[in-house]
């Protein structure tokens, strides 16, 4: 998730977490453009999943919302005060969020360094979206090999996942800059002699994709995360995922 963003007032907080909960999509869900692509793509293998961790594999948009208004004041910057306008920036890119909340882009480091500390003190209020340690599992159990970039911090990462789940990834590139995955990466794949067509980047947001993207990195979308699916599908993704098990199913099967 943007680690910049301006959050809801803590009054939406409850609201947008029951709006965001029904935009998830159920497993049964008909998703035409994933089927369509995965059937053109049924020959790959997949060595390499890349994980982002906010807004993927955490649920931790209902603690942003429930602090960011508070950021928004100590840093100067627009405050989010309605449901709408969260469905607007959910469709958003991540520049243009920072643009429409006002953050002046020489404060980006100072704001994300604040809300990783946040989220340090806040730690056992951050959770896993359900089923994510078992898909972990299933996909470590298929020769799938798993790594996370993220823009948290790895001692969060590893404490939210809990050991079992941290004990299945074998390389954390965290405290990425708010755009600055795309070299952690083209570390990962070096660390992992893995070439970029053979991983998968998973994630929630356009600049997961972005990054993705600039390093040849296939994007795998999922459907429960910060932006809307129909957001994400502007950048084309080769896999999108519209349950936590899928994304187990579609890795060990090209394997």
């Amino acid at each position: 998730m943007v680690w910049g963003l301006g959050r809801l007032n803590r009054s939406l907080g409850p609201v947008f977490q029951q709006e965001h909960s029904l935009k998830r999509f159920p497993p049964d869900t008909d998703l035409p453009e994933r089927r369509a692509v995965s059937r053109m793509d049924a020959a790959l293998t997949y060595k390499l999943a890349i994980f982002d961790f906010d807004g993927t594999l955490a649920d931790t948009f209902p603690w942003f919302a429930s602090v960011l208004n508070d950021v928004a004041g100590r840093f100067g910057f627009r405050r989010v005060e309605s449901e709408s306008e969260v469905e607007m920036l959910r469709g958003l890119r991540g520049r243009e969020i920072i643009d429409h909340l006002g953050i002046p882009w020489w404060k980006l480091p100072l704001v994300a360094r604040h809300m990783r500390r946040l989220a340090s003190e806040d730690v056992d209020r951050l959770h896993l979206f359900p089923g994510i340690a078992p898909m972990l599992d299933r996909v470590h159990a298929g020769g799938v090999r798993i790594a996370i970039v993220s823009s948290n911090t790895e001692a969060n990462v590893r404490r939210v996942l809990g050991p079992e789940a941290a004990a299945r990834v074998e390389r954390y590139a965290c405290g990425a800059s708010l755009f600055g995955k795309a070299p952690r990466f083209r570390e990962v794949l070096n660390a992992a002699k893995v070439r970029s067509h053979e991983a998968l980047c998973i994630g929630d947001e356009l600049r997961d994709a972005e990054a993705a993207a600039k390093i040849g990195i296939p994007f795998g979308a999922v459907s429960w995360g910060f932006t809307r699916l129909d957001a994400l599908m502007t950048s084309s993704p080769r896999e999108v995922f519209a349950s936590v098990d899928e994304i187990a199913s579609v890795l060990t099967s090209r394997r």
